[in-house]
């Protein structure tokens, strides 16, 4: 049984839509557990039916047409107990209910399974026998391991919007897909799809004008591939057994074989470009191995991957190097890194939606950074075939809107205008101080990683840099950076922001940061080698970059160093021991310096009980509120399964950071916060009334928090503290403080318009 579900998911992934899909699962069901009928029904939830969608042994002139209401029938009981139903005779069962013409009437035993995504039923999946007898509890097993296979592609295309289209054969116009809100604001454009490089399946749907130069650009990456496959052969000649020796020369049969550069061909004169008319043709012939009974055949499948693969890599190379970007590009993707974004003129990204991440990736950071709108973890985005159509990106809500209809784009137009306004009027707070009504005065800082940041970070009335990501030069590089090159960097951040002051975050790689030269790969990066844990491991690399930091600071005094991801006393003693002993170093040298303060990070949760010990042996303390929710709250934030758990609002993320506050404040050490928390208009207030010190973020925010700050009095601000701590779930946090923002005339902070 496992080698036939292993084919039957085989087969369902590989499907181009949810209808094939139902019809690879019907008619291998049927044939694996030797069944006279197999039949899923889905869920119309708009008219609360449950409708035949696919069947291999009822009538199939009734797919789409039986129509079975809650409450009806067995189909619907199974649904509603949501667990399987196993008769011997269905017919002698009271909920039973007999449709004409279906050919059910003879059908004596029935099994039927519920299909359930994330405690939703999808649909019904059934088995029926003419034969009076009772399912074995293996072929139930295996029915219900199938249902939660399907369930997944289910989803996936309710999403999409397949099963409405399936159901009603309603067009796709105006589809409505969720994620997770990345980065506040609202966009019109038009998409414009990026993929990883050599990755067939990441490859979007394109059409050509030109088929025939499109062939010519096809069969150069075939004889680039031919020359690379003889090059191999001939590297390793001798040296391979003669039957090993043939995989090159199976190689090069099927690089001129019909079944993968003929059916390519015929795809691209059908009008598709050469890259996905590849992928359809490898995917194609890689299934035909794939459900080979041998297992040295089956195996070949990964040949023919490989190959494509490689063709795909010489398509790619002979690609333009400039795409052409629209006026408003919406940049889309499976995954989007700093550079598929950086590769964009900044004057024409409109917005960013990605399939992976969570409104803490470094996606949703780095639009936020940028003041561009963004939606994360859009699971079922259909990437493939968004290429060139248009789209709106609603950054609040974490919605997108494909190819949406006159009367969403106008009014979405509409929203964009308010808001372009509202932030034209914020920049005229530029230059006033972060005070409260009642004279509280809160220093605002930028976020930031880039050097090019500084001016913009300059003009935005930022009192200095609260997180400076020293991460950033380490991975654009292809090698550890020197200590003079990291002082130039360094050195071109302190001199810019002078007399203001600089905090320097030590390197924090592991998590979701990795350096293409020094991998680290876990099962579980989060709780893993990261941050100092690195460094201290390391301190040639740790001594390098602090001997660096301090010697930019050299005759000027504004510098101030944050250690990461500290999690005990004697981590926070080491990272101590290796700056004392680059400081004495450097003194020695003829260095002139003036000892810079030194801070922790507070992100993991054991150093909340520790605060005592920590405030004592440190200048400041930052609350890194990204990682300290993810710990505290067991979710990860990239992980788009559990990431709309992830809520910085949650009541006990608050009476953590706000015991870290009141146990810092005892021992008079000021706590700033510098996780995406202190861009969140609604979290401010909070952290206004736990009496935060300062406040970091990305440049694109400063002006609507300093709006907050200006509009609030720290009195008020604590009396909304209290309510909030008595709630008990952030869904009801945020609907609280976003009323009182709405009261208070600063809605468009956290809605799209003014």
């Amino acid at each position: 049984m496992l080698e036939i579900l292993r084919l039957i998911v085989q087969e369902v992934s590989a499907a181009r839509d949810l209808q094939g899909a139902l019809n690879v699962i019907v008619g291998r069901v049927k044939s694996a557990m030797t069944v006279d009928a197999c039949s899923v029904f889905l869920a119309d939830k708009a008219a609360r039916e449950y409708v035949l969608m696919a069947t291999d042994g009822l009538n199939p002139e009734f797919i789409g047409g039986t129509r079975l209401g809650e409450g009806e029938g067995l189909v619907s009981m199974v649904a509603q107990r949501e667990e399987p139903l196993n008769l011997e005779d269905a017919p002698a069962h009271p909920r039973y209910r007999f449709f004409p013409g279906t050919q059910a009437s003879h059908f004596h035993a029935f099994l039927g399974v519920p299909i359930i995504h994330h405690r939703e039923v999808m649909g019904v999946l059934v088995v029926r026998q003419e034969a009076r007898r009772r399912f074995s509890d293996n072929e139930e097993d295996f029915l219900v391991t199938i249902a939660a296979q399907l369930a997944g592609a289910i989803a996936h295309a309710e999403k999409n919007g397949d099963i409405d289209r399936l159901i009603t054969h309603q067009g796709c116009e105006g589809q409505a897909l969720d994620g997770l809100a990345g980065a506040p604001g609202v966009a019109v454009g038009t998409v414009m799809v990026v993929y990883p490089s050599a990755d067939l399946n990441a490859v979007p749907d394109r059409e050509v004008d030109d088929a025939d130069e499109e062939v010519g650009v096809f069969k150069a990456a075939i004889a680039r591939t031919k020359a690379d496959i003889r090059r191999f052969a001939d590297q390793l000649n001798g040296e391979l057994r003669e039957e090993d020796q043939a995989l090159f020369e199976a190689y090069s049969l099927l690089l001129s074989s019909e079944s993968i550069v003929g059916k390519a061909i015929e795809r691209i004169r059908a009008g598709s470009w050469a890259s996905g008319a590849l992928r359809e043709t490898i995917n194609e012939r890689a299934r035909v191995f794939d459900e080979m009974e041998d297992p040295y055949l089956r195996e070949r499948a990964s040949d023919v991957r490989d190959l494509g693969r490689r063709i795909l890599t010489h398509l790619q190379s002979g690609e333009k190097q400039a795409p052409p970007y629209h006026e408003n590009t919406i940049l889309v993707g499976e995954e989007i890194s700093a550079t598929m974004l950086a590769e964009v003129p900044r004057e024409r990204l409109a917005g960013v939606v990605s399939v992976r991440g969570s409104s803490l990736s470094h996606v949703a950071i780095l639009a936020n950074a940028l003041g561009i709108p963004a939606v994360v973890g859009v699971d079922d985005l259909p990437v493939s075939r968004l290429d060139w159509r248009e789209m709106v990106v609603d950054g609040y809500r974490g919605r997108v809107y494909i190819s949406p209809t006159a009367a969403v784009k106008s009014e979405y137009q509409r929203l964009a205008r308010e808001e372009a306004e509202l932030m034209a009027g914020l920049e005229e707070l530029r230059d006033l101080p972060a005070k409260t009504k009642d004279d509280v005065r809160i220093p605002l800082y930028a976020n930031t990683g880039l050097v090019s940041d500084v001016n913009s970070s300059l003009n935005s009335g930022a009192e200095g840099i609260g997180l400076y990501r020293t991460e950033f030069p380490f991975m654009v590089r292809d090698r550890f950076p020197g200590e003079e090159e990291q002082r130039k960097i360094y050195r071109e951040i302190l001199e810019g922001f002078a007399p203001k002051p600089v905090v320097l975050r030590t390197l924090d790689v592991g998590g979701d940061k990795s350096l293409p030269y020094f991998p680290i790969k876990e099962d579980n990066p989060f709780l893993g080698w990261r941050g100092i844990r690195v460094t201290l491991d390391h301190p040639e690399i740790f001594l390098i970059q602090l001997r660096a930091m301090l010697k930019a600071s050299s005759g000027l005094s504004n510098l101030q160093i944050l250690f990461p991801m500290i999690s005990n006393v004697a981590e926070l003693d080491e990272a101590r021991g290796l700056f004392s002993r680059a400081y004495d170093e450097l003194l020695d040298e003829g260095v002139t310096l003036t000892r810079p303060k030194i801070g922790v990070m507070v992100e993991v949760p054991s150093l909340i009980y520790l605060i005592d010990r920590i405030a004592a042996k440190v200048d400041f303390l930052s609350i890194g509120t990204n990682d300290l929710t993810q710990y505290l709250l067991a979710v990860d934030r990239n992980n788009a399964n559990v990431a709309a758990l992830y809520d910085a609002l949650h009541p006990s993320v608050l009476q953590a950071i706000s015991q870290i506050v009141e146990s810092a404040h005892s021992y008079h050490k000021p706590v700033g916060v510098c996780g995406e928390m202190a861009s969140d208009p609604a979290a401010v207030i909070a952290l206004l009334g736990m009496g935060v010190d300062s406040l970091s973020m990305s440049v694109a925010s400063l002006p609507r928090i300093k709006w907050i700050i200006r509009n609030f009095s720290y009195g008020c601000a604590q009396t909304i503290l209290r309510q909030v701590m008595a709630m008990d779930d952030a869904a009801a946090v945020r609907r609280h403080l976003d009323g009182l923002l709405e009261e208070a005339g600063m809605g468009g902070l956290v809605r799209p318009g003014r």
